[in-house]
């Protein structure tokens, strides 16, 4: 039997585990056990979970399984919790056949799954579109007389709207509430999501209401999932008066949803009022993540104000924010757009110097720029010039060469892409055969058909 000083010392070594999981070091985590271990004190079950949780999370399924089988090989028995981190983890990564491996070796080592074992089935189901197989997993809860939790009825809702069943999900939502059943903030947000998907913006604000007559607080998600709606189905001003309330109660406490705003006015021409919430973003000091700041750069770019999102970018990395390659390629559009493509060039040949090791993304931009203006020679000589290219790659090159009307150099570029293992779009294909055919060429276009059938037989 351990001492009291002994399970101590393991709820402390447990405690720090969890604490270098959560930041993602993992291999610290590994060396505390060890270290444990070393001087005395026993990694338990909830040691060995911790770990397979994060590995599952943050490297792989594989990874966390393999833990599974030091757990084991340790003297240490899984227990639900153990498999249900395995089964999320599978789940993440959308592997059914493996969820359900999990399930069987469960029942084989007499272990019972839960509640969570079960919502976990359902969401991957949802996630896979197999809406029928979610709810005969419900049923089998139901059967089984398994208590249910709120977040089982979340996931149901949740799992129709992602699948396109919202009415569905709405009748579940009524016939539960009927029954008892006290949704949360989040059951609302996910029916709101879900309405806005599908374009129901008039039914997502009534159901707003009805959120507000049920005693719940809207929070920053729910204004700004029917706010983008409003912008989605051109209800611009309806936008702007649900983003006029979250200001009001004090939830845009972020640069996001200015971001989104700013975005939607620029692209209906507003310019000057664009200008003024970017003036805001960047004067109310809000802490901006990558995505945010992209997207103030994007927006400075398409309005042309070049100068304005290089000092934006100076100010940023001088705060301490990480440009990323999307960064770099959206000032390389940019600069392309009004025609500095000397500029641009110099730009992407910087991109190694400032410690990029792939910066595909923004070659692409550049060659996209090039064809846009129409310099097509000089997109084909730097497109031959490329060591790495992708599906994107082509495709801009195979429509830069069709709006030129050379359609057969577009259709060798696309039998290459194909031959090269890529995936094209359909759209590229139907350019350049249509493209073919309306040049008098027909006998071309239908060998071009034939060679992509048979490339795509071979490669695919």
């Amino acid at each position: 039997m351990w001492s009291i000083k002994d399970k101590l010392s393991t709820r402390l070594m447990n405690v720090c585990v969890a604490s270098l999981c959560k930041a993602k070091q993992l291999e610290k985590a590994e060396a505390v056990i060890v270290d444990g271990i070393i001087i005395g004190v026993q990694p338990d079950v909830v040691t060995y979970n911790t770990l397979i949780a994060a590995y599952c999370r943050f490297v792989g399924i594989d990874a966390g399984y393999s833990v599974l089988n030091r757990m084991k090989e340790a003297g240490i028995n899984p227990n639900v919790i153990t498999y249900n981190s395995l089964i999320a983890g599978a789940t993440r990564y959308c592997l059914l056949s493996r969820c359900l491996d999990l399930f069987d070796e469960m029942l084989e080592m007499s272990i019972l799954p839960d509640i969570w074992s079960y919502n976990t089935l359902m969401h991957c189901f949802f996630k896979l579109g197999k809406p029928d197989e979610a709810y005969r997993v419900f049923q089998d809860v139901l059967l089984k007389d398994i208590s249910v939790h709120p977040a089982t009825f979340n996931i149901l809702i949740n799992g129709l709207c992602m699948n396109g069943y919202t009415e569905n999900a709405l009748m579940l939502f009524r016939s539960l509430k009927r029954h008892g059943f006290i949704p949360q903030l989040v059951t609302y947000n996910i029916l709101i999501h879900g309405l806005c998907k599908s374009r129901r913006g008039k039914a997502a604000r009534e159901f707003l209401t009805e959120l507000v007559e049920s005693g719940h607080i809207p929070n920053a998600i729910t204004y700004t999932t029917i706010m983008k709606c409003c912008f989605r189905c051109k209800q611009f001003e309806e936008g702007l008066k649900i983003f006029a309330e979250m200001r009001r109660k004090g939830y845009t406490y972020d640069a996001f949803a200015y971001c989104t705003v700013a975005s939607m006015l620029l692209k209906t021409g507003r310019i000057t009022e664009a200008s003024e919430y970017l003036g805001y973003i960047i004067t109310s000091g809000f802490s901006l993540d990558t995505v945010s700041f992209n997207t103030i750069v994007n927006l400075y770019c398409k309005e042309g104000q070049l100068d304005n999102a290089y000092k934006l970018l100076y100010e940023a990395e001088k705060e301490g924010l990480e440009s990323d390659k999307y960064t770099h390629a959206i000032l390389i559009d940019g600069l392309c757009r009004t025609g500095n493509f000397k500029e641009a060039l110099q730009h992407l040949n910087s991109m190694s110097m400032i410690g990029f090791d792939s910066n595909l993304v923004a070659w692409n931009s550049f060659i996209n720029g090039l064809c846009k203006a129409g310099h097509f020679d000089h997109a084909l000589r730097m497109f031959e010039s490329m060591d790495v290219k992708d599906s994107v790659t082509y495709s801009t090159i195979v429509h830069g060469l069709c709006k030129a009307g050379r359609f057969r150099a577009a259709s060798k570029l696309l039998l290459s892409c194909i031959r090269g293992g890529m995936r094209i779009l359909k759209s590229d294909k139907r350019f350049v055969v249509d493209g073919l055919r309306s040049s008098g060429l027909s006998q071309e276009a239908r060998k071009v058909q034939s060679k992509i059938r048979l490339a795509k037989i071979l490669h695919y």
